[in-house]
C-alpha cells in the first residue's frame, strides 16, 4: 500500500447527492483511482491514487461535468483570505479571482460553472448574482415573454412556449450528456431532459417551459441550504482575526495573523481577539471563550495558561508565545476533522446509496410502463399516457431521499464541533445513540486530574498560619499536591514568607527553617516519628483517608501546629452529568487505576459503580466483559493508560483541553472537558437518527403520493417537479434544525 497517495480537493458548486454521486462515478473510472469520497456538505473530494495518476486529468474530468475544482493545499495556503466578507464566503476556488495562486483554474471555472447551472451564489451574496441565479431568473423571465406572447399572437404560442423551455433546457441537457458519458445515464438531469423533450413531442409546451423554470428554482433553493450546511463549521473559520501584533526587538507591529511563526511573541489588547493558539507569557485576564467552547462564562487565564485562536481577550492586555501555525491551531484542526468526518459514511447512508442506484432505474421501467401500456393494452390514449409516463420520470428523482442522510449528519457534526464535540464521522454518530454503558476514567475525566486543598486543620496554630508555613515550603516546588497549598495561598491572598536551608526528606515530606522556627510539612506517619499524634487527630485524619484526600501535616518547633487536606475533586459538573446519562437509561462505571479508597470516596460523591486499581489491560477486559453481557459500551478516557480499553469499546471517547487528545485511538472526543457533554452527545446522535428517519419517511411518502394522484390523473408536469424539488429542499431544510445550539 506503500504507493497509494491521498489527495484532497475543494469542489465548488455541489448542492445534492446526486451531484456528489455523478462525480464519484466519474473519478473512480479512472486509472489509478482506487477509492474517491465525494462530500456535499464539506465540499470536498478525497482520491485514493497511485503514484503515477494523472491529478490534472481527474480535475479536468471534475470540471467537464460541470464543477470547480481546486487541490485543498492550494486553497489552505490562504486560511484567513478565505472569510475576506465574513462566514458567508465558504467556497474556496472562487479565490482564484482574488488570489494569484488560482488564475489558472479562474477560466476553466468559470466556462463550466454556466454549463452546469450549479454555483456558489448562494452561499456567497445575493442569490441573484450568482449564474446559477442568473439562468433561473433569464428562464423566468422567457417564461413570462412566451406567455405574453401566446395572448397577444396564439398562432406561434407553442414556438415561443418551445424557446422559452429550451432557455433553461439546453445547460440542463449539456450537464445530462457529460454526466452520462462519465458513467452516470440516469442522473435527474437527464430525466428531467427526457421529460421536457417527451412534454414537447406530445404538445404540451407551456407545461414543458414551466417544468424546467421549477427545476431551475428547486436546484437555486437546494444551493441555498446546501451552502447553509456548509457554512455552519466554516463560519469557525471566520472567528480568528486576520492580522496580529507581533512583538519584535522590543516594538510591535501588525501582520497577517497566517504568516505567524511557532514561538512568535504577539500583544493582545483589551477586547480583541486572540489570532494564535499560544500560551501566555505576560499578563493575566477572563477571556471569553464561548465563540470556541460554547463555555459562557469567562475564564480566568494568567501566564503559563493556554489560550485558543478566536476567543476573545477580556480587560487586560496579554502577551503570548504562539504554539501552533495558522494552518494547525485549534479552530483549523476542528474545521478539518468535521470535513473529513463529512466525507466518511454512516451505514445508513451507505444503504441509501446502495438502494438508489436500483431505484433510478426502476422508476425509469415503471414510468415507460405507464406510458406504454394502457395505450397499448387498455386502449388509453397515448397522449394522456405519456404525459403520466413523463410525470412519474420526476417523481422518481432520487435527489430527496439520498441526501436525507448526508444533510442530518452534516448539520450534526457542524452542531458539534461549535460546542467542542468532535465525531469522526457517520458512522461514529450513529454509534453514539446506540450506547448502553458508558466507562468513565476517574483522573482528568471524572475529576479535575489535580489535586485541591479541601480542609485545614487548625490544631496549636490558626488556620490562615497554617496555610502560610506550609505555602514558604512549598514555594518553587512543581509537586501536584505542593501546587495545591501555593494555588489555596494565592487564592486566599496569603504571602508566604521566605524558607532557607529546604530539604526533602525521601518519601516523607520536607524541612525548612522560616522565621527562625524549624518546620516540617509531610505525612502524618512521618509526622509521629517527631510529635505524638493524639487520638483525636488520628480520628480526624481517618476520617479525611475515608473520603478520598491526602493529608499532610505540619509541626513548627516540635510541635503539632495543623493539618492540610488535599484531593482530586470531581469535575464541576460530573454528577449532574452523570445523572443526564442514568436518566436516558444508560449504564455509568469507573474504570480506574487510583487506589480503591480514592476512587470509592469519588465515586459514592458522584453516585458511581467503581472498579479500582486497574491496570490498562484490566479495563480492555471489563469493556469486553460488558459487551458480551449484551451492553453497547462507550468508554471515556484521557487516551494514554485508556488506548487499549478506548479501541476495545464499540465508541470510544477521548477527554480533553485540546485537540491533542488521542484522536488516533479515539472514535470522538470532548475538547472542553465537560461530563455533560458526553450525554449531549448521546443525545445529539439520538436527535440525528430521528430527524434521518422523519426524512425518509418525508422524500419517499411525497413520492408515494403524487405517483398515486399522477397516475390517476389528478396531478400532472407541474406538481411531479415540485414533489422532486420540493422534497429535497423540505429534507434538507429539516436537517438544518439540527444546527440550532446544543444545550
Amino acid at each position: 500500500m506503500s504507493d497509494v497517495k491521498e489527495t484532497r480537493f475543494r469542489v465548488g458548486g455541489m448542492d445534492c447527492a446526486s451531484c456528489a454521486s455523478k462525480i464519484d462515478t466519474a473519478v473512480r473510472r479512472m486509472p489509478g483511482v482506487s477509492d474517491v469520497s465525494v462530500s456535499v456538505t464539506a465540499g470536498t473530494m478525497r482520491v485514493q491514487h497511485d503514484t503515477a495518476s494523472d491529478l490534472e486529468a481527474i480535475a479536468r474530468k471534475v470540471t467537464g461535468l460541470g464543477y470547480a475544482v481546486t487541490p485543498a493545499a492550494a486553497v489552505a495556503e490562504k486560511p484567513a483570505a478565505e472569510h475576506e466578507h465574513g462566514p458567508g464566503c465558504s467556497h474556496d476556488h472562487d479565490h482564484g479571482r482574488d488570489h494569484s495562486h488560482g488564475h489558472d483554474h479562474k477560466p476553466k471555472a468559470a466556462a463550466v460553472e454556466g454549463l452546469h447551472g450549479h454555483d456558489h451564489g448562494p452561499s456567497e451574496g445575493p442569490w441573484w448574482k450568482g449564474k446559477k441565479g442568473r439562468l433561473t431568473i433569464l428562464a423566468g423571465a422567457a417564461l413570462v415573454v412566451a406567455y405574453g406572447i401566446g395572448h397577444l399572437f396564439p398562432a406561434i404560442e407553442t414556438y415561443a412556449f418551445v424557446i422559452a423551455m429550451f432557455v433553461g433546457l439546453v445547460p440542463i441537457a449539456r450537464r445530462a450528456i457529460m454526466a452520462a458519458l462519465a458513467g452516470t445515464p440516469f442522473s435527474i438531469e437527464m430525466l428531467m431532459t427526457i421529460a421536457a423533450v417527451g412534454a414537447v413531442i406530445i404538445n404540451a409546451t407551456e407545461e414543458a417551459a414551466a417544468v424546467v423554470f421549477l427545476f431551475l428554482v428547486g436546484e437555486l433553493l437546494e444551493g441555498v441550504a446546501a451552502g447553509k450546511a456548509r457554512d455552519s463549521i466554516r463560519s469557525l473559520s471566520a472567528l480568528v482575526p486576520k492580522t496580529a501584533l507581533l512583538e519584535e526587538n522590543g516594538k510591535t507591529r501588525e501582520v497577517p495573523a497566517e504568516s505567524l511563526a511557532v514561538g512568535a511573541v504577539i500583544l493582545v489588547r483589551p477586547g480583541d481577539r486572540i489570532s494564535a493558539d499560544g500560551t501566555i507569557v505576560d499578563g493575566d485576564s477572563a477571556i471569553d471563550e464561548a465563540p470556541v467552547t460554547g463555555e459562557s462564562t469567562p475564564v480566568r487565564k494568567e501566564i503559563g495558561d493556554t489560550v485558543f485562536a478566536g476567543t476573545v481577550n477580556g480587560d487586560a492586555a496579554l502577551r503570548v508565545r504562539v504554539t501552533a501555525a495558522a494552518a494547525d491551531n485549534t479552530i483549523a484542526r476542528v474545521v478539518k476533522l468535521v470535513e473529513e468526518a463529512q466525507e466518511s459514511k454512516a451505514p445508513t447512508e451507505r444503504f441509501i446509496d446502495r438502494f438508489s442506484k436500483y431505484y433510478t432505474p426502476g422508476v425509469v421501467v415503471v414510468a415507460a410502463l405507464v406510458a406504454i401500456i394502457p395505450p397499448l393494452f387498455l386502449g388509453g390514449i397515448w397522449s394522456e399516457w405519456v404525459y403520466k409516463g413523463l410525470a412519474v420520470l420526476l417523481i422518481g428523482c432520487p435527489c430527496a431521499l439520498v441526501i436525507s442522510t448526508p444533510a442530518a449528519i452534516a448539520a450534526s457534526l457542524s452542531a458539534g464541533a461549535r460546542r467542542g464535540l468532535l465525531m469522526k464521522g457517520g458512522a461514529v454518530l450513529e454509534g453514539l445513540g446506540k450506547l448502553t454503558a458508558i466507562a468513565f476514567d476517574k483522573t482528568g475525566t471524572l475529576t479535575e486530574g489535580k489535586p485541591k486543598v479541601t480542609d485545614i486543620l487548625a490544631f496549636a496554630t490558626p488556620a490562615d498560619e497554617v496555610l502560610r508555613l506550609a505555602a514558604a515550603l512549598e514555594a518553587g516546588s512543581s509537586h501536584p499536591l505542593a501546587l495545591a497549598i501555593l494555588g489555596k495561598a494565592a487564592e486566599d491572598g496569603i504571602v508566604a514568607p521566605v524558607a532557607s536551608g529546604s530539604r526533602a526528606l525521601g518519601g516523607k515530606g520536607v524541612t525548612a527553617t522560616v522565621e527562625g522556627k524549624e518546620i516540617f510539612l509531610g505525612s502524618p506517619k512521618a509526622a509521629a516519628e517527631r510529635v505524638s499524634l493524639s487520638d483525636e487527630v488520628t480520628a480526624a485524619t481517618a476520617t479525611l483517608n475515608d473520603d478520598g484526600k491526602t493529608v499532610s501535616m505540619l509541626v513548627v518547633d516540635g510541635v503539632l501546629a495543623g493539618a492540610i487536606a488535599m484531593r482530586d475533586e470531581p469535575r464541576a459538573d460530573a454528577a449532574a452529568g452523570l445523572k443526564a446519562l442514568k436518566d436516558a437509561g444508560i449504564k455509568t462505571i469507573m474504570l480506574t487505576g487510583d487506589n480503591a479508597r480514592t476512587a470509592k470516596a469519588v465515586g459514592a460523591e458522584l453516585g458511581i459503580e467503581v472498579r479500582a486499581e486497574l491496570m490498562p489491560e484490566d479495563k480492555q477486559r471489563i469493556v469486553g466483559e460488558l459487551q458480551r453481557e449484551g451492553y453497547v459500551v462507550g468508554k471515556i478516557g484521557d487516551g494514554i493508560n485508556d488506548a487499549p480499553a478506548l479501541a476495545a469499546a464499540n465508541v470510544g471517547i477521548a477527554m480533553g483541553g485540546g485537540t491533542d487528545v488521542a484522536l488516533e485511538t479515539a472514535d470522538a472526543a470532548i475538547l472542553h472537558g465537560r461530563v455533560g457533554d458526553v450525554a449531549l452527545m448521546t443525545d445529539l446522535s439520538r436527535r440525528t437518527m430521528r430527524n434521518i428517519v422523519q426524512n425518509i419517511v418525508l422524500s419517499l411518502g411525497l413520492k408515494g403520493v403524487f405517483l398515486v394522484t399522477t397516475i390517476v390523473g389528478i396531478t400532472g408536469l407541474w406538481p411531479a417537479i415540485l414533489a422532486d424539488t420540493g422534497a429535497t429542499v423540505l429534507v434538507t431544510l429539516n436537517a438544518l434544525r439540527l444546527l440550532r445550539p446544543i444545550r
